[in-house]
């Protein structure tokens, strides 16, 4: 199985074409960082109504709607090995169809307008943290805490069920200055993750619904660099870099060893 592998911010996909029959299994044991290739999800290139289809699976094998950082891996994916050549490029998704404008290093995708969905909590280590759910396509919960660096991620935050039935991506972030904000992130199906795109939008809206006078961006800084955040009439937007570090083939009998 041929494969690429790429990452935004840190956030990192391995990248397949359609051939390739994926199945729960095969992407666990693909993403795991000891016995398989390692990463935090994979994209398969399909095709669909005449674009391309970013099929996405988080590293336990599960489906999800939408990646921010993925969508920007997937179209340097299509400019690296030629099957787009403009600028702008249409990228299909379970959350609709994305428009991703590449700007040198930089990718700028209009996101789709962020949804509000209400207050709610994640728990760790027994301390309740309040937040706002926001839905990108995919949902959110942004937490504000003192410090990123106090809360202990290796388990996954407890959360309400209610709200989120099918489960949640948890951010926690602090102030860092005007306009400037630092999280980290929890990912269902992935755990913490060194950035999650949609997380960023959800971060930044988040900020702007509770500043007496909203900016039209902010600055998100990760633990794998920095990406920005800006809304306006219309939709959101989230820009930063996107980046292919590998190419290589995946032995597929290593699948049911790493099982």
């Amino acid at each position: 199985m041929k494969f690429t592998k790429g990452h935004g911010t840190g956030n990192d996909f391995v990248i397949v074409d359609g051939s390739v029959e994926l199945t729960p299994e095969l992407v666990a044991a693909v993403c795991d960082r000891r016995f398989g290739i390692g990463a935090d999800g994979v994209l398969r290139v399909l095709e669909d109504g005449g674009r391309f289809f970013m099929d996405y699976w988080n590293s336990d094998g599960s489906l999800a709607e939408m990646c921010g950082n993925g969508v920007r891996v997937f179209v340097r994916y299509l400019l690296a090995t030629g099957l787009v050549t403009d600028d702008v490029v249409e990228v299909g998704t379970r959350d609709g169809v994305k428009t991703a404008y590449v700007e040198g290093d930089l990718i700028r995708v209009d996101m789709g307008p962020p949804e509000l969905l209400g207050k709610s909590s994640a728990t760790v280590g027994g301390v309740e943290y309040t937040g706002l759910a926001i839905s990108m396509g995919n949902p959110h919960l942004v937490c504000p805490v003192r410090s990123v660096d106090e809360i202990d991620l290796r388990t996954p935050p407890g959360y309400d069920a209610a709200i989120f039935p099918d489960g949640v991506n948890i951010e926690f972030v602090e102030p860092m200055g005007h306009n400037h904000q630092r999280m980290r992130v929890f990912e269902r199906g992935s755990g913490e993750t060194l950035s999650c795109g949609t997380g960023v939008c959800a971060v930044g809206y988040a900020y702007m619904l509770v500043s007496p006078k909203p900016p039209r961006s902010v600055t998100v800084d990760v633990p794998g660099g920095r990406l920005t955040f800006a809304l306006d009439e219309r939709t959101s937007w989230l820009t930063g870099p996107a980046v292919l570090v590998a190419t290589g083939e995946y032995q597929r009998s290593s699948a049911s060893a790493a099982a």
